[in-house]
C-alpha cells in the first residue's frame, strides 16, 4: 500500500516510518521543512514532500495516489491556540484526502472518556481533532492512547526526570487516584502498523494499551525500581493546582511549561481502555507490561540509540513558526559578533570539534554562566539547558542542542544554531570553516541577534562586555580542542 505520512519529523512518526517500510508499504513523508529528514537512515527509502496542514494547499498535490494517511501532528506546545491550529490542520487535511480519493486516514489521539467537559483541554482536543478528521467520506481508524513509554517520549522523560532529580517530592492529590494505562512505543507502533490490514478498524475508535492499570505514583515507583534508586519519598496535598505542578515540571524537567501544562493537566483525568473498544478485539498481540517498557526506555537511552524524541518536533518548541533552512535577517535591526581564527587543523576535525559542543561535553568556555542562563530560563519558562542532545557526536537538522536547535548542518563547513530559550528577540550562533590556497583552515563564528523592541536592544547591549569574552574563548578553545584531535 502506498501510504503518507503526516508527521514523520516527530516523535511517533520518525519511528513509524521504519516499521511501515519493514512491512512493505511505499511511504510518503509529508513534512514543513523537508531538510531535517535528510539525516534520518531510511530517507533514502521514501519519498519526501513538502506540505504543511495548516496551508491545504500544499496538502493537495501531496496526497494524490495515496492509499492511507497517518495523521500525526500536534500543536501541542507552541504559543497561542492549539487547539485552534488542531483543528484546522485536521479540517484542512479531512477535505484534501477527499479530494485525492483516499481510502483511509489512521489517526494516534489520546485515551479518556467521550464528554468534553469532563476533559483536560489537551485531551478534549485530542478527541476534537478525530471528529473532524471523520466528519467526512474518507474512513478513520482513531487509536487512542495514554502514557506513551519509550526513549525519548515526553511523558517518559517527565517521568524519568522526576524521579531521577528529586529524592522526594511534594505532589498534587490525583498523582495517588488518577488511574492511567500506559503503553510501550513499541506496542503503539505495532498497532499502527496493524490496523491498515484490517477493513473493520475503518471507521472505528481503538483504544490502545498495556497489560497494566496504575497511579502516576506507581508509575514513578517502578521507575525507581527499574533505575536502580531508592524508593521515592512522595507527599500528596491538596493544594498544588495543575498550574503549579507544571511550572514544577518545567523547572525539574526538561519540558518547557507550554508542553509540561498540558501533559500534567491530562494526568488528572482517568485514561483506561474500555472493553467494548479495546484493540485487542481486531489485533492479536500481547502488549510490553510497563515494568519491561521502562527497562526497554532506560536500554536505549544508554547505549545512544535513540532514534526520535519529543524534541524532534518542530512545535515541541516554544516556537508557533516553522524552522527555516536560512534565517530571514531582512528589516529591522541586526547585531553581530564575529570571531575569526585560523588553524593548521584539518576542517573536518575542527567540524567534529564544533559539532560535538553542547550537552554533556559543555561549553568550553564560562560553563558555569551557561548553566546559570539555562536555570533562569526555566524559571522564566523556557526550554533551559537540561534537554542537552540526541548523541554526543551525531548531529541533524533540527536537532535539539541544550537551549539551542540546529537549523543548518553542512559537514565539514557549516553549523548554524538557533536559539530556543527565552530572549526579547531571534538569536542564532554559526559556525563556517573554509580553507585557503595555502591549506589554512578558518573557523569563522557569528553570534546574530534581531532584537524585538526596547528591551531586546537593551538585553544586547547589557550584556554584550560579557558575551564578547565568552564568544572569542569559545571559538580559540574549539580550534585548540581540534588542533590536539590533530595531533
Amino acid at each position: 500500500m502506498k501510504v503518507a505520512v503526516i508527521g514523520s519529523t516527530g516523535y511517533v512518526g520518525g519511528r513509524l516510518v521504519p516499521e511501515l517500510l519493514a512491512a512493505g508499504h511505499e511511504v510518503r513523508c509529508l513534512a514543513r521543512t523537508p531538510a531535517r529528514l535528510d539525516g534520518v537512515e531510511w530517507r533514502p527509502s521514501v519519498e519526501v514532500v513538502a506540505a504543511d496542514v495548516l496551508q491545504k494547499s500544499s496538502l493537495d498535490d501531496a496526497l494524490r495516489g495515496i492509499g492511507t494517511i497517518y495523521y500525526l501532528v500536534h500543536a501541542m506546545g507552541q504559543d497561542g491556540d492549539f487547539e485552534e491550529s488542531d483543528r484546522i490542520g485536521a479540517e484542512n487535511t479531512r477535505r484534501a484526502a477527499e479530494q485525492a480519493g483516499v481510502s483511509r486516514i489512521v489517526y494516534l489521539g489520546g485515551l479518556g472518556e467521550d464528554d468534553p467537559e469532563r476533559l483536560s483541554n489537551h485531551l478534549a482536543s485530542r478527541h476534537e481533532v478525530g471528529r473532524v478528521l471523520a466528519d467526512g467520506s474518507v474512513p478513520v481508524t482513531e487509536l487512542r492512547a495514554a502514557v506513551i513509554i519509550g526513549s525519548g517520549s515526553a511523558s517518559f522523560e517527565m517521568l524519568r526526570h522526576l524521579v531521577e532529580v528529586l529524592p522526594a517530592m511534594i505532589c498534587p492529590r490525583w498523582v495517588t487516584t488518577t488511574k492511567c494505562q500506559p503503553i510501550a512505543i513499541a506496542d503503539v507502533l505495532h498497532y499502527l502498523v496493524a490496523v491498515i490490514g484490517i477493513p473493520e478498524a475503518a471507521g472505528q475508535i481503538l483504544e490502545i494499551g498495556g497489560p497494566d492499570v496504575l497511579t502516576y505514583r506507581d508509575m514513578m515507583d517502578r521507575y525507581a525500581a527499574a533505575a536502580g534508586l531508592r524508593p521515592r519519598l512522595i507527599i500528596p496535598i491538596p493544594i498544588l493546582t495543575p498550574r503549579l505542578s507544571s511550572h514544577w515540571v518545567n523547572l525539574v524537567t526538561p519540558l518547557p511549561y507550554g508542553l509540561a501544562r498540558p501533559l500534567v493537566d491530562s494526568l488528572t483525568n482517568d485514561v483506561v481502555v474500555s472493553p467494548e473498544r479495546d484493540i485487542r478485539r481486531l489485533v492479536d498481540h500481547s502488549p510490553f507490561t510497563l515494568d519491561v517498557a521502562i527497562e526497554r526506555a532506560l536500554a536505549v537511552v544508554g547505549d545512544l540509540r535513540m532514534k526520535t524524541s519529543w524534541m524532534d518536533s518542530a512545535r515541541g518548541n516554544t516556537s508557533a513558526s516553522p524552522m527555516p533552512l536560512d534565517p530571514d535577517w531582512a528589516g529591522g535591526t541586526i547585531y553581530e559578533n564575529v570571531q575569526e581564527v585560523t588553524t593548521t587543523a584539518s576542517p573536518d576535525a575542527l567540524f567534529s570539534a564544533v559539532s560535538g559542543i553542547g550537552g554533556e561535553r559543555g561549553w568550553y568556555a564560562a560553563n558555569p554562566l551557561w548553566t546559570i542562563r539555562g536555570w533562569l530560563d526555566k524559571v522564566i519558562g523556557g526550554v533551559g539547558m537540561r534537554r542537552g542532545r540526541r548523541h554526543p557526536d551525531e548531529l541533524r537538522v533540527g536537532d535539539a542542542l541544550d537551549f539551542f536547535r540546529v537549523e543548518a548542518y553542512e559537514r565539514p563547513s557549516l553549523l548554524r544554531l538557533r536559539a530556543e530559550m527565552k530572549v526579547p528577540g531571534g538569536a542564532w550562533l554559526e559556525w563556517r570553516i573554509s580553507t585557503d590556497e595555502s591549506g589554512t583552515t578558518q573557523l569563522r563564528q557569528l553570534a546574530r541577534f534581531h532584537p524585538r523592541g526596547v528591551l531586546g536592544r537593551g538585553y544586547w547591549w547589557i550584556l554584550l562586555p560579557i558575551h564578547k569574552i565568552i564568544w572569542k574563548q569559545l571559538v580559540e578553545r574549539l580550534v585548540r580542542l581540534a588542533e590536539q584531535r590533530k595531533a
